[in-house]
């Protein structure tokens, strides 16, 4: 059974960080790009970031490049996004999610696996 599971979300203030981890379990986690996404309150949910499973490139949207990091952790089947520089924008649902052999695509419909996500406030 597939498993991918958020932690690190919180109440936070504008102007710092957080960082959010996605432990993956009953996949072969190196197969898979892992890629972020967020749902804010009353909004479809957003493509933030991705990262692949070939050579570990990256991609963010630009509301939160060079604010926001994703690295993998291959041997721990771990994802992060460390999160900086926080806005009240940001504040939204997270979600992980898990993409076999996948190009990075800001498609949710493309992806196999999700987590349940975690939440992010950030107030001004």
């Amino acid at each position: 059974q597939v498993q991918l599971v958020e932690s690190g979300g919180g109440l936070v203030q504008t102007g710092t960080s957080l960082t959010l981890s996605c432990v993956a379990s009953g996949l072969a986690f190196r197969k898979y790009t892992m890629s972020w996404f967020r749902q804010a309150p009353g909004k479809d949910r957003e493509f933030v970031t991705t990262i692949s499973w070939s050579d570990g490139s990256t991609y963010y949207i630009p509301d939160v490049k060079g604010r926001f990091t994703i690295s993998r952790d291959d041997n721990k089947n771990t994802v992060y996004l460390q999160m900086d520089n926080l806005k009240p924008e940001d504040t939204a649902a997270y979600y992980c999610a898990a993409d076999q052999w996948g190009l990075g695509t800001n498609k949710a419909h493309e992806y196999d696996y999700w987590g349940q996500g975690t939440q992010v406030t950030v107030s001004s």
